[in-house]
């Protein structure tokens, strides 16, 4: 049985194509995934390794909670640096200082991710060098107006040694010289950042205090431990402070780069789940149709002697062998993704530590378990279907259609699914947290539409009818020709409906959130441009106070945060001015109005309210970030949301317990409302500057939109592959529909249907097939998209279903397209069959 399971390999190779086609592109993506995932992460943390070479103990200030000071811990003194320095263990001492700092090009644009565009301090040792940044060329900064480039932002922005740039701290612009340009192994860089050096007191004036370092890091001497070193250190520690081994803060920042890839690591293999869990179908519909082919010659080894198991046993040898060599195939196309994947993410610009490619032992194991399983178990139930069958019935070919008593059963336990998973998808939606049974129920749904789909068809595929009349006989037959074997049809559009489930259920969310923000920010907001940094880092209050005295402003105010404690529990207070925050919000108030804000008085949403029991007239012991403590009384209550929410302090009284004034953003209501002239003129009074975002509500509305987008299109990417398997799919489906039938079609050729309206009758076939998935698939991504809605409702109140007409139209499209270029290759062969060959095959 072995030899002859291996010779029905050998003799169907052209049929077992597809097969391992869509099994090598679903191992192909777990292999991919897990090899780039690996490759990165090693190379991160090789890399952050070998940026603590030089750290033994670090110490820093230490942010954990302090009833007595609710703030930010202060910076370490220049004194504690000198007391550390003279440790008997201690090598050196240097005192770090950093923070943010954007680098232009010399078009004006941002280099560097934003988000790591960092600032920090050269601190020379006692021969006049800094190790952690050895010059490249020129030298060190030395005053206020000197600053240094890492090489690779040197490299990116085309400058030179000598060169004038502008540097961006936390708002104004300072005009800097580069005298230095230097290597180093900061993670931050090698992923795509930038690095700008400054002299220590520069850095401790942009970024600290006057004498003040924001951590400090330690060398042993030889023969002193980083354990006795740091035991040194904690005996002279001041409050507050805190100190860590080099090795520790290596292994810290090695598990948030192992935790941090893998979220993206389990969201590219549940992608690579979906194109195998579509690749099941496919493997399963042709495993059922090669068994159906070969009845006879099942029946024919059961008539001389062999058994249902050595039957079953032989499809299963047959899937082993496909499996096998699809997962190996797989596995080195996976390997190829993996490389090309960081290929493309140096192209984009974020760079990646250099490293070797890491192909590791779980990679090569799941790959071929995943390969061979998903294939073994796929082609169980049609091995044991076909040993079932009598061997004189399937002789005398007695054996075709299946039961009615079969089908109502089946179509019973698929309406039982059904109805069970929309019962639960509706619960949910009126559950404060209904996401488990949401899932439970979409699955359920999703198998039992699946079981049903066979009963489905013929209805669906029924309403086609007029519009293939118009083909004539090509399109009659084939209409016949998917509703004949409906199981068949319903397991080939049943791997396209998956995919587009999944797409049009994305999409129709991410329409509803985009939707919702926008609404949320037009409704609540009166100002006519908000300033924020690009990078979403504090701005220095210059800005705020600098926009104030331009002509063009008629009401402004900063957002001010500051952490502090109302009755021994932490709160966010939020500054505003008193005077102007009426005019640039919209908020609905259901107490009060923003006229009672001022001194003590204070308004909060009512949502916070409610939490922590106040009410208007309620008094609030509160301990501001400075430690002081005082008494704030609730004057008023408004309608909060995403974008505005909390206790609303006036500015005046809040900032003077604010230790390091920085405001979130600016709100700004401008003369002339919105326009060119009025926007070049705030932009230009912040010295043009590429890290401050001066935008208007469209542009808010726009940059929402673009990181939707932007994440849509990656999931499109990543869903691409389930609907590529699909199409695999409905490629086998055709051809080994046009190799069951070539009497049949053999028959039509002589009686008249030439080869064009052959072509035409697979085509059409494969276009009503791909449409019906397509229909399903659709109807099910907007149930699903409406039913997540309702779960993100309550949590955000402008939330509304937005329905996106457009792109369901280019969705069906797309699965009309799927069907005519999947139609290609088996209605070619179709054309191309003699008709007397044809009609004398069995």
């Amino acid at each position: 049985m072995f030899r002859t399971a291996l010779r029905n390999v050998l003799a169907h190779k052209a049929r077992l194509l597809m097969t391992v086609l869509a099994v090598l592109l679903g191992v192909a993506f777990v292999a991919g995934t897990l090899v780039f995932t690996s490759t990165i992460s090693d190379a991160y943390q090789k890399s952050s390794e070998k940026g603590f070479d030089h750290v033994d103990v670090a110490i820093s200030p230490d942010n954990d909670d302090d009833k007595s000071k609710p703030g930010d811990a202060p910076d370490l003194s220049q004194s504690l640096l000198d007391r550390v320095a003279k440790l008997p263990g201690a090598e050196s001492a240097i005192g770090t200082v950093g923070g943010f700092a954007a680098i232009p090009d010399k078009d004006g644009k941002l280099v560097g991710d934003g988000f790591s565009s960092a600032g920090a301090n050269y601190f020379p040792g006692k021969d006049g060098k800094d190790a952690r940044y050895p010059m490249k060329e020129g030298r060190a900064p030395a005053n206020e107006h000197e600053v240094a480039l890492d090489r690779k932002t040197a490299d990116r922005a085309d400058y030179e040694v000598g060169d004038s740039i502008k540097v961006s701290v936390d708002g104004p612009v300072l005009q800097q010289k580069v005298v230095g340009i230097f290597t180093t192994d900061d993670g931050n860089v090698a992923a795509g950042g930038s690095l700008a050096l400054f002299d220590t007191k520069t850095a401790q004036r942009l970024y600290a205090d006057p004498g003040k370092y924001t951590g400090i890091e330690l060398s042993a001497k030889p023969g002193t431990s980083q354990e006795a070193l740091k035991a040194q250190v904690e005996k002279v520690l001041p409050e507050r402070t805190e100190a860590d081994t080099g090795k520790k803060l290596a292994d810290d920042q090695a598990e948030e780069i192992k935790n941090g890839m893998s979220g993206m690591r389990t969201g590219m293999l549940a992608f690579a789940g979906i194109a195998l869990f579509v690749g099941i179908f496919i493997i399963a519909n042709t495993f059922t149709m090669l068994v159906s082919q070969r009845t006879k010659e099942l029946a024919l080894l059961r008539a001389v002697g062999a058994s249902r198991r050595q039957v079953t046993r032989s499809v299963l040898i047959e899937a082993l062998v496909v499996g096998a060599v699809a997962a190996v195939a797989g596995l080195l196309a996976g390997i190829g993704i993996g490389a090309g994947l960081r290929s493309l993410l140096n192209s984009t610009g974020a760079t990646v530590p250099d490293g070797p490619l890491i192909i590791d032992p779980t990679t090569v194991g799941a790959s071929l378990f995943v390969g061979i399983v998903v294939t073994v178990l796929a082609a169980w139930l049609p091995g044991r279907r076909a040993a079932k069958i009598p061997p004189v019935a399937a002789m005398s070919s007695v054996h075709a259609p299946p039961s009615t008593r079969g089908l109502v059963v089946r179509n019973t336990i698929g309406a039982i699914f059904s109805g069970v998973g929309i019962a639960l998808v509706l619960a949910a939606t009126g559950m404060d947290d209904g996401k488990g049974p949401m899932g439970l129920g979409a699955g359920l749904l999703l198998i039992g539409v699946f079981v049903l789909t066979p009963l489905l068809s013929r209805p669906l595929i029924a309403a086609a009818a007029p519009v293939l009349r118009i083909f004539g006989m090509p399109g009659k037959l084939a209409r016949q020709n998917a509703v004949r074997n409906p199981r068949r049809t319903a397991a080939t559009a049943s791997a396209l409906m998956i995919g587009l489930t999944l797409i049009t259920g994305l999409t129709v969310i991410a329409g509803g959130i985009q939707n919702a923000i926008d609404k949320m920010a037009r409704d609540s907001l009166r100002a006519d441009y908000i300033v924020s940094m690009a990078s979403m880092t504090p701005l220095a209050p210059e800005v705020g106070q600098k926009l104030e005295k331009l002509d063009v402003v008629e009401k402004s105010t900063p957002l001010r945060l500051s952490p502090s404690r109302i009755d021994g529990k932490k709160t966010d207070l939020a500054g505003v001015n008193a005077d102007s925050i009426g005019a640039l919000t919209n908020l609905e108030f259901t107490q009060g109005s923003f006229k009672d804000l001022g001194g003590e008085r204070v308004v909060v949403d009512k949502d916070l309210l409610k939490d922590r029991g106040w009410k208007v007239g309620s008094t609030l012991n509160t301990t501001f970030e400075d430690g002081k403590k005082g008494r704030l009384v609730v004057s008023g209550v408004y309608e909060g949301n995403a974008i505005i929410s909390g206790v609303m302090v006036d500015n005046a009284a809040l900032t003077p317990h604010v230790e390091d004034i920085a405001d979130f953003q600016v709100m700004l209501k401008t003369k002339g409302g919105v326009d060119d002239a009025t926007q070049d003129k705030l932009e230009k009074a912040l010295g043009d500057n590429p890290a401050i975002k001066v935008q208007t509500m469209d542009d808010v509305s726009n940059d929402i939109a673009k990181l939707i987008n932007l994440m849509l299109n990656m999931l499109y990417g990543l869903l691409a592959m389930a609907v590529i398997v699909a199409v695999l799919g409905v490629v086998n489906t055709l051809a080994m529909s046009v190799f069951e039938r070539s009497q049949e079609i053999g028959m039509l050729r002589a009686i008249g249907l030439d080869r064009k309206g052959i072509k035409r009758m697979v085509r059409l076939e494969s276009l009503v097939i791909s449409l019906f998935g397509g229909v399903l698939g659709i109807g099910l991504g907007v149930f699903f998209g409406w039913a997540a809605g309702e779960l993100i409702a309550p949590s955000l109140s402008t939330y509304e279903l937005v329905v996106p007409w457009g792109r369901m139209g280019v969705f069906l499209i797309l699965a009309a397209l799927v069907g005519v270029l999947a139609a290609l290759w088996p209605a070619r062969r179709a054309a191309k069959l003699n008709m007397l060959t044809a009609i004398k095959a069995e």
